[in-house]
């Protein structure tokens, strides 16, 4: 980006002084705008970062991408008029740099042609940012703005969301409509493409965070229960090996992830056996061994149980190595298990997707999340921003170690 925005306004330098210049002038004239732009946004940064501070919220980092960026932040403000505060705080940063390069461009006048011209466009395009960043919708600065004064009088953060959501979606279909009506005012075919541009962009930002936001909900609320699945076998410790071939659960595939087999004795778990355990085994001997011969301990299986959010299982199926978890009931007694498919399916079924069987058996086979979706990130950042409490992540840490 820094790169585009040189040879922009090196353009515009060699079309405002027709070549007056050296080309190499221009070049360095570009650079210098955009090293200027880029320090703009990212004291448009700091300003949103000192106002988080100012409301008790740590700041980690800023992480700076084209010519914006995104702050690591602990837990986020706990009240409307906090997040108020932090968002308005990056668009007063940058009027502030417009009115001050723009004053001083003013100051300048006559003195310094070149320098007067690169700080007129600073101080513009810093106003066009500031201009662009209210715009109501989320993420953006203005739809925050929106979300916390609806938050704010009616008490409900969620109201608050899907009212800034509903006006940055009605806003950016409102800014397509009024570009393709300037289609048809001659000469104007420039702004209509950049207002049917922002428009675009303002409508895929809403919907990300949307489905950002229904995500997030998911992995909060739903519960490992409602997905998990029964693919384990059970039978009795004192059955010979041989019993597994007869069942068709050995295979010689050392990425083998078929069903589990769990050890019952008089009613009771006793523990599991992998089929692997035994390819060492010669097939003549499989009837003078028994399945308890074999056995493990059910503890040495990843698990979770039931009443935990489906967040706690992303976490726990990114520490195992086995490629699923156990699931446990209420009763402490297995009911089912559950794989990075099973938690893809549901987060995609609230996103309106379904994927073929094909695609789904595959990411299985393989291991990974269908379609490179990694939830682990997403859950990452819902930590980072206080949306997983760090109370509710220890008592998931306890659980998940007992």
């Amino acid at each position: 980006m820094l790169v585009i925005f040189t040879r922009v306004s090196q353009i515009q330098f060699s079309r405002t002084f027709e070549d007056q210049f050296p080309t190499w002038q221009g070049w360095c004239f570009g650079l210098c705008t955009s090293v200027c732009l880029l320090l703009s946004v990212i004291l448009r940064e700091v300003g949103h970062s000192w106002a988080a501070l100012n409301e008790g919220v740590k700041v980690y980092g800023i992480t700076l991408f084209s010519f914006s960026g995104i702050k690591s932040v602990g837990k986020p403000s706990s009240t409307a008029m906090s997040n108020l505060r932090v968002a308005i705080a990056g668009p007063i940063v940058s009027i502030a740099i417009s009115i001050f390069c723009l004053g001083l461009a003013n100051y300048v006048l006559g003195t310094s042609p070149i320098l007067q011209n690169m700080l007129v466009q600073v101080g513009l395009i810093n106003l066009l940012l500031a201009i662009f960043n209210l715009l109501p919708g989320l993420p953006l600065d203005g739809g925050v703005i929106i979300k916390s004064l609806v938050w704010h009088f009616t008490g409900s953060e969620r109201k608050g969301h899907r009212v800034a959501t509903a006006s940055g979606h009605f806003f950016s279909l409102g800014v397509i409509v009024l570009g393709v009506l300037t289609l048809t005012v001659p000469g104007a075919s420039f702004l209509a493409l950049c207002l049917i541009i922002l428009g675009w962009f303002g409508l895929t930002a809403s919907r990300s965070q949307d489905q950002i936001t229904i995500v997030q909900q998911t992995l909060s609320e739903v519960l490992v229960k409602e997905i998990s699945k029964r693919r384990f076998r059970i039978l009795e410790e004192d059955q010979p090996l041989k019993c597994l071939s007869d069942l068709g659960l050995l295979s010689s595939d050392e990425n083998y992830s078929g069903e589990w087999v769990l050890l019952c004795s008089a009613g009771r778990w006793v523990g599991y056996i992998t089929p692997q355990f035994i390819k060492d085994v010669p097939a003549k001997q499989w009837n003078q061994y028994l399945l308890a011969d074999y056995k493990k301990p059910l503890s040495g299986l990843p698990s979770i149980s039931e009443k935990s959010p489906l967040w706690g299982a992303v976490l726990a199926l990114e520490k195992a190595k086995e490629q699923r978890i156990l699931v446990f009931n209420l009763a402490g007694l297995p009911s089912g298990t559950i794989d990075k498919v099973d938690l893809s399916e549901i987060v995609l079924k609230k996103l309106g997707l379904k994927l073929p069987k094909s695609i789904l058996d595959e990411a299985r086979k393989n291991n990974i999340y269908p379609l490179g979706v990694s939830l682990v990130r997403i859950v990452e950042l819902m930590i980072s921003n206080g949306l997983i409490q760090k109370s509710d992540l220890q008592k998931w840490t306890t659980d998940s170690n007992n």
